[in-house]
């Protein structure tokens, strides 16, 4: 097998090509465990949003945003409220600017049929914010781990000392 085909001279290796093919298969498959795909979630408002619900749907969003993921802010028109878009442009400016901390515009809005339509990015890709959570688990295991063998030191000062 041919391992560095690239450096001169090439360096060469004698191996079983099973194992080869096998080993490869493993790193493939872990590189695809490893990968993240960012994903389009969408919340919906209406022209008439109550400032209660709206402030949930702000912090789903918010939510969203943080785990790495896209949103689709989305504004329903009904009835007499589809000759107001200026209204849905300026509902959706005002929640772009309440979450300009954690992403940016990707899309301005549009009208799509009775719809009116932006997309926000996460400012962090779904990678670097899945390797800090991994980053944030393991230091918690290891202060758990290292707090499970503090007391146990303790324990055997006080015995100590009490001889």
């Amino acid at each position: 097998m041919e391992v560095a085909p690239n450096s001169k001279p090439p360096v060469v290796k004698i191996m079983d090509f099973g194992k080869f093919k096998y080993e490869e298969a493993r790193k493939a498959k872990e590189a695809r465990r490893n990968q993240a795909n960012t994903v389009l979630k969408e919340v919906r408002f209406r022209l008439k949003i109550d400032t209660h619900d709206y402030e949930t749907k702000r912090k789903h969003a918010i939510e969203f945003l943080q785990q790495g993921d896209k949103v689709k802010a989305m504004i329903l028109f009904r009835g007499r409220e589809q000759s107001r878009p200026d209204a849905g442009v300026r509902l959706l400016g005002r929640f772009a600017e309440e979450v300009a901390e954690y992403g940016s515009v990707e899309s301005s809005p549009q009208i799509d049929g009775r719809n009116m339509v932006m997309i926000i990015g996460p400012l962090k890709n779904k990678a670097t914010v899945k390797a800090e959570q991994v980053a944030a688990k393991a230091a918690t295991k290891e202060a758990a781990r290292a707090e499970k063998t503090a007391p146990a030191e303790n324990e055997t000062q006080t015995a100590e000392s009490a001889e």
